[in-house]
């Protein structure tokens, strides 16, 4: 990334010495050697004669063996010169800027972060994970693994962040199916007209037996302004929501009427969006992990468990 900044870099650094150089000499008193000259212990020789060992001699004349020829003459040499205290080091720009112009449009400097590999940042929107090279020639889209761990890193920062994302929605805006002292919670997109989010709803019984706790969101997979959007905005207007849902669910006719000015439906669905969510039912984790698709209760249990004993 060097290569970015060698010619500002090189020019402001040239300009400083320079005028670092011609201020040291102005202010040199008479006779006296400048900052970065030989010292007063040493005899500088005049043209024409020989220098005494180990005395520097100026341009012209020959140096005795073992010493070394002054290039011109006794002067303070511009890379020698000292800075004035208190003088700023020239301010570099952060070479993620000229990355940034390499990723989509809307892209932020916070998202584009060192990874634990040198010369590779991790460059993160949402739960979405992918890699650039610090020259800005590849980019990479796959997980990262500690080979001596064998954790897989990119999935680690993924859990992390659909946590952060999911846990930042009050529970006031979700739709709760809980029994009466849950074991697991999982939170999970819906989409009223689904097949397989229907099959799973129609089990919920089962699965407040097994102790599953539900968390309802909604994910209309067609998307805004269709039918399946409408229902959700019925639902989440409706007096008696989980009620509604459960009747929608079960093939009831809604009246697409029957909705109001402030749902949920679209925050949720762009959430969903960014923790991934491929299809429906998606089902999430406390921690994070990410269940695609229907799974009958009990071998939803048996996947719970297993996900929990693998993070301790």
């Amino acid at each position: 990334m060097l290569r970015y900044l060698a010619l500002p870099l090189t020019l402001i650094l040239t300009a400083t010495v320079q005028s670092i150089g011609a201020a040291a000499a102005v202010a040199a008193p008479t006779g006296a050697a400048p900052s970065g000259a030989a010292s007063p212990a040493s005899t500088t020789s005049t043209p024409g004669t020989a220098s005494p060992a180990g005395a520097a001699s100026t341009a012209g004349t020959a140096s005795p063996a073992g010493t070394a020829p002054a290039a011109g003459p006794a002067s303070a040499s511009p890379t020698m010169a000292a800075a004035p205290p208190g003088a700023a080091e020239p301010a570099s720009a952060d070479p993620r800027l000229a990355l940034l112009k390499l990723l989509p449009a809307g892209a932020k400097l916070d998202e584009l972060k060192p990874s634990p590999i040198p010369g590779i940042y991790e460059f993160m929107q949402g739960a979405d994970v992918s890699y650039l090279t610090a020259d800005g020639k590849y980019f990479i889209d796959g997980n990262v693994y500690d080979m001596k761990t064998r954790d897989n890193l990119t999935e680690e920062l993924r859990t992390r962040a659909r946590v952060a994302m999911i846990n930042a929605v009050p529970e006031s805006l979700m739709l709760i199916f809980s029994p009466p002292s849950p074991k697991y919670t999982i939170t999970v997109f819906t989409d009223v007209d689904c097949a397989y989010c229907r099959k799973l709803h129609s089990e919920m019984a089962e699965l407040n037996r097994l102790g599953i706790r539900v968390r309802y969101m909604f994910f209309p997979r067609t998307g805004p302004g269709t039918e399946s959007w409408h229902k959700a905005e019925v639902v989440w207007c409706s007096q008696d929501r989980n009620a509604t849902l459960t009747r929608a669910k079960a093939g009831a006719v809604l009246d697409l009427k029957q909705t109001c000015a402030d749902t949920p439906v679209a925050r949720e669905y762009a959430l969903g969006e960014s923790v991934g969510v491929r299809g429906t039912p998606a089902i999430f984790t406390e921690s994070g992990d990410y269940i695609s698709g229907y799974m009958e209760p009990r071998e939803l249990v048996k996947q719970l468990k297993e996900l929990q004993v693998a993070r301790r």
